[in-house]
């Protein structure tokens, strides 16, 4: 059996600029929700409080930065053949072993002494609606020709 034969010239796909630019907001959107959240956990439950927030903002930040980095590593296989395939295949094994890792993370950590209930659920909570919210922004402000990376016949 031959290999098949990459054909043309395949850029970086315009897409890669939004995920860029939502895993360096996320990042930052993290760090606040973790001054904030440890600041507030702090002061209802001392270092419980402040820890349970931490953890509660690191879990989503690894969550949600998973995705776009998925995403942005499928996008390197544009030039293969088999690239819908791998792109599905990435992305979407991403998922499960997000998936299966947030309801390990949830049993392992139910009903710890040394963790705050209340303040990681809420800095859950704050950091998936703020990463929600910067996905929305970015995406609404990010100007795309309506069709993009198309090669049109002859530009070869």
């Amino acid at each position: 059996m031959t290999d098949p034969v990459i054909k043309g010239n395949y850029p970086t796909p315009s897409s890669n600029r939004v995920f860029a630019t939502i895993l360096r907001w996320d990042a930052l959107l993290a760090a606040a929700i973790a001054v904030v959240g440890g600041v507030i956990g702090f002061v209802a439950d001392g270092w419980t409080g402040t820890v349970s927030a931490l953890i509660g903002t690191a879990m989503v930040l690894v969550f949600a930065g998973v995705t776009a980095a998925s995403i942005l590593i499928a996008n390197r296989f544009t030039a293969s053949p088999l690239y819908t395939t791998l792109f599905f295949v990435i992305v979407l094994g991403s998922w499960i072993v997000k998936f299966v890792l947030f309801i390990v993370l949830v049993v392992l950590l139910r009903g710890q002494p040394w963790l705050n209930d209340l303040a990681l659920f809420l800095s859950i909570v704050a950091a998936v609606l703020g990463t929600l919210v910067v996905d929305v922004v970015v995406v609404a402000r990010t100007r795309l020709p309506y069709v993009s990376d198309v090669r049109l016949p002859g530009s070869e």
